[in-house]
């Protein structure tokens, strides 16, 4: 099962509180493990330009401003910019998939402070990640579903309606879904 460049949306049952109702684009995975970042959890009071001072990156009138989210709970003071792929950092970008890249390097903060950089982007503190396997057995477990992203619902500014949108994307009514999983 490939997930990279997959968005895995969180069923009602999901046990862990970190992950309850997340919206998670995969951003890597091979046999060793995944990567990805929450998609639907701003970062309460904290913003863009915040981080940019701690970072002494200097805005010039044109710097752009972007949502910070709390991308998942391991290297919670790692930031990572989800991007649109006009914007290529050379080996420090990931391409995710066809139109999606990720950068981790200052370079993408500082080209958007002075109002360059990617046309869309998202800046994650932290990720999730899953051991050998792990994330498998989370979605044979019901824990997940899986589904094709669109940039629109990624980049979208109304983050809590993204995981009711994800669950539309698959046909998918929130009201439907149970509480409580099951094998037929």
């Amino acid at each position: 099962m490939e997930l990279a460049g997959k968005l895995i949306v969180a069923m009602p049952a999901m046990g862990d509180p970190r992950f309850e109702r997340s919206v998670i684009l995969i951003c890597a995975h091979s046999d060793e493990g995944a990567m990805g970042l929450i998609i639907n959890k701003p970062v309460p009071d904290f913003s863009f330009a915040e981080l940019l001072v701690q970072l002494k990156i200097a805005v010039t009138k044109r710097g752009r401003d972007i949502r910070v989210h709390f991308g998942g709970p391991v290297e919670r003071g790692r930031g990572f910019v989800l991007h649109s792929d006009d914007y290529q950092g050379g080996q420090a970008t990931t391409q995710v998939r066809e139109g999606l890249g990720m950068t981790g390097t200052l370079d993408v903060l500082e080209a958007l402070a002075r109002g360059a950089g990617p046309k869309q982007a998202l800046l994650a503190l932290g990720y999730a990640g899953w051991g050998a396997g792990q994330l498998e057995r989370e979605i044979a477990r019901n824990d997940w579903l899986v589904t094709d992203p669109e940039e629109e619902l990624i980049f979208s500014a109304q983050d809590s309606g993204k995981w009711t949108g994800a669950l539309r994307l698959m046909g998918i009514d929130p009201i439907s879904l149970s509480s409580s999983a099951g094998r037929a």
